[in-house]
């Protein structure tokens, strides 16, 4: 009887059946990984399967190719620290969907559990949204790389110029140089400073060095969102998540308005 125990995020939770449901976790070794819950609807167990709980997670089945089903032990919750937060609550939420639609089953993605774990701490302990927002986004085109869809944003496609990088193509992912969008520039999506590689923080850094002005958010999420959209979830036959959309929502709102 294969079985297996290794720590994982909560993507998703559905009922299936009578009191029983089905969970998607990202796992640290064995990538995205689903199976049954019994006693789904019990009051003391329902706040286990919220998405984005970190839990360890013990599966058993008869067969390897089997659903099998799930043992899960509650480690963190870390939607309780911003209970009240809802942008931020809207950033777990997103990143949870992405994943569970985005990766593929079962295939290790060791990087992607890495960062997705840094960035749930860092939206826990950030003290201001400008903080874990740059992070955020940084961690959406870092996982378009990770899934073979990674922007050109090294060097200007027209020029191969690598400063003044100020646009990016919306059909090839590649940057362009300021004075290279051949009169297209409003066509073109903004790149912010933030997201050129020789920018990118190094791993040791904590979230106020990645502090960055409101005014470049809603250009990244619009980049990275643009990219999941055409690169990610169409080839799916999936719309960007709800979540995704509901973020850049408050995002566009809280700063529109401030």
């Amino acid at each position: 009887m294969p079985e297996w125990s290794d720590t994982g995020i909560i993507l998703s939770a559905r009922a299936y059946g009578e009191n029983k449901g089905v969970i998607n976790l990202l796992t640290s070794e064995r990538g995205r990984h689903a199976g049954l819950v019994h006693g789904f609807d019990s009051r003391t167990k329902k706040g286990i399967y919220e998405p984005g709980n970190t839990v360890a997670a013990e599966w058993r089945a008869r067969l390897s190719e089997q659903l099998g089903s799930f043992q899960l032990e509650l480690i963190k919750n870390p939607s309780a620290v911003f209970l009240d937060t809802p942008i931020r609550l809207a950033g777990l939420s997103s990143i949870c969907a992405i994943l569970d639609v985005g990766l593929p089953e079962r295939e290790p993605v060791a990087s992607v559990w890495q960062s997705t774990i840094a960035l749930i701490e860092i939206i826990s302990l950030a003290e201001e949204e400008e903080s874990w927002l740059g992070f955020y986004i940084r961690w959406e085109a870092e996982l378009l790389g990770t899934l073979g869809f990674g922007l050109g944003l090294e060097r200007c496609a027209v020029s191969g110029l690598a400063d003044n990088l100020i646009y990016v193509s919306p059909k090839s992912g590649n940057a362009i140089h300021r004075d290279h969008a051949g009169g297209y520039e409003d066509r073109m999506l903004r790149l912010p400073a933030f997201l050129r590689p020789n920018t990118s923080p190094r791993s040791d850094d904590t979230a106020d060095s990645m502090k960055i002005s409101d005014t470049v958010l809603e250009d990244g999420l619009n980049l990275t969102g643009h990219f999941l959209k055409r690169r990610l979830f169409e080839l799916l036959d999936k719309d960007l998540p709800q979540p995704r959309l509901r973020l850049a929502h408050l995002v566009a709102k809280r700063y529109n308005n401030s």
